[in-house]
């Protein structure tokens, strides 16, 4: 079983945005745009349990433990381009806004962040910014609601922690940070997604 949200789509709403979205990744193949996924995710010693294999009549098991949810804020590219903020309390607007004015410093062509409909991401202090964004070449696009699917970075968030962290990192906090760390110190470069050119056909 998996979580459903399609029947809670605007099924018009949806399908204009798609448009919209397939316009955005033509762009960016014919080289005038570049596009950067964005989210947050949360990681903690309460272990995500990945699928795998064991032997027969043998359970694995992975030590589940309380910590502080160590929460990052990623933006990532279809070819592997990642810039992350780490923190360890909630991510708040005035968070999301800091994190975007950093990134805008990094940005050398027009780039679009894809976001979904997040309080956060949404927020008085995210859209009072966003002309001042749009002046540095820097364009915030929102997918259509209830569409967690078109945001590629929900793919990398899943392989970090259903593939890439080990049952041996949840070992200790000090352990599991090293972990996270090297995995997004690697990302792109030890550590990437193949995206079909497909997936927005």
């Amino acid at each position: 079983m998996r979580k459903w949200l399609k029947p809670k789509q605007d099924s018009i709403e949806y399908a204009r945005l798609f448009e919209e979205l397939k316009a955005l990744i033509l762009q960016e193949d014919e080289g005038k745009i570049k596009i950067f996924f964005a989210d947050e995710s949360g990681f903690s010693l309460v272990p995500s349990v990945p699928y795998g294999w064991s032997e027969k009549n043998k359970t694995i098991c992975i030590l589940s433990q309380r910590s502080k949810r160590l929460n990052v804020f990623g933006l990532y590219s279809r070819n592997n381009d990642f810039m992350c903020y780490q923190t360890e309390g909630s991510i708040t607007a005035e968070q999301v806004v800091t994190y975007i004015d950093d990134f805008s410093k990094t940005i050398k062509t027009p780039t679009v962040i894809i976001m979904d409909n997040a309080t956060v991401h949404k927020s008085k202090k995210v859209q009072e910014k966003i002309k001042e964004w749009e002046e540095l070449g820097l364009t915030i696009w929102y997918l259509p609601a209830y569409s967690p699917h078109l945001n590629l970075i929900e793919t990398l968030w899943r392989k970090i922690k259903h593939e890439w962290l080990k049952p041996h990192d949840f070992a200790d906090k000090e352990t599991f940070r090293n972990a996270i760390e090297d995995i997004l110190e690697n990302v792109g470069k030890v550590y990437k997604v193949s995206f079909k050119k497909e997936t927005f056909i």
